[in-house]
């Protein structure tokens, strides 16, 4: 397992004026928007292509001790980037997740393991997000996976990793909770795969589609170049 190697910060630099984003369209949106950014990054820092990511869960949570848990392993961004040139697909937990994602300046497909595995959740007695994950299996090599809220989503995912099963291109793993959050996030960072996490039971919905909404909207922004 190697430590995160970044992307190089002239590829994700944006200007120090503005932040350019994909979710505000209008003109107060912008202004409260590079607002926000401005301030934050005065805090958490504007170094590379992780504190872009920092920077979004801070104002996505509004708690700035959010930066503090937020880890990356094996270039997560670079990784992400290269899977959004390709157009491969994200593939989300949950619906609350999914509708998040931004879908605009990439051509990925979404989709959400929740309800895509339920016939055999019955009949083995396990989750419907980890049903999904083992119904999905065979398209998620290559693949984004954004978990925010099932842990036992992410704990099959890191099974099947595991056993070279499947190999996703970057695992966004930020699962909220008391049963098996933290457990699944430690299991995820021994695995040799990009991919960002929090450390602890702390995560969620907001986490999970700010992580994958910066790097989508890093790729317009190289795009746009």
């Amino acid at each position: 397992m190697r430590p995160s190697t970044t992307t190089r910060t002239s590829d994700a630099k944006m200007s120090e004026d503005t932040y350019p984003d994909l979710g505000a369209v209008t003109p107060q949106a912008r202004e409260i928007y590079n607002t926000s950014r401005k301030f934050i990054a005065k805090i958490v820092g504007d170094r590379n292509p992780e504190d872009k990511i920092r920077q979004r869960c801070v104002i996505a949570t509004g708690d700035l001790s959010i930066a503090e848990t937020l880890r990356f392993v094996n270039d997560p961004v670079g990784a992400g980037l290269r899977t959004l040139d390709k157009g491969a697909g994200i593939y989300a937990d949950i619906k609350m997740v999914e509708a998040g994602i931004v879908k605009k300046s990439h051509r990925c497909p979404v989709t959400t393991f929740i309800g895509r595995g339920d016939e055999l959740a019955e009949r083995e007695g396990i989750t419907r997000t980890s049903a999904g994950v083992i119904e999905l299996a065979g398209e998620l090599s290559g693949s984004i996976v954004v978990i925010g809220n099932a842990p036992s989503a992410l704990m099959t995912l890191c099974e099947l990793m595991e056993e070279d099963r499947i190999r996703p291109e970057l695992v966004i793993g930020v699962p909220v909770g008391f049963v098996n959050a933290t457990e699944s996030k430690e299991r995820l960072r021994k695995i040799d795969v990009p991919s960002v996490s929090t450390v602890g039971t702390r995560g969620g919905t907001p986490i999970a589609v700010a992580a994958i909404n910066e790097i989508i909207n890093m790729h317009h922004v190289r795009a746009d170049r």
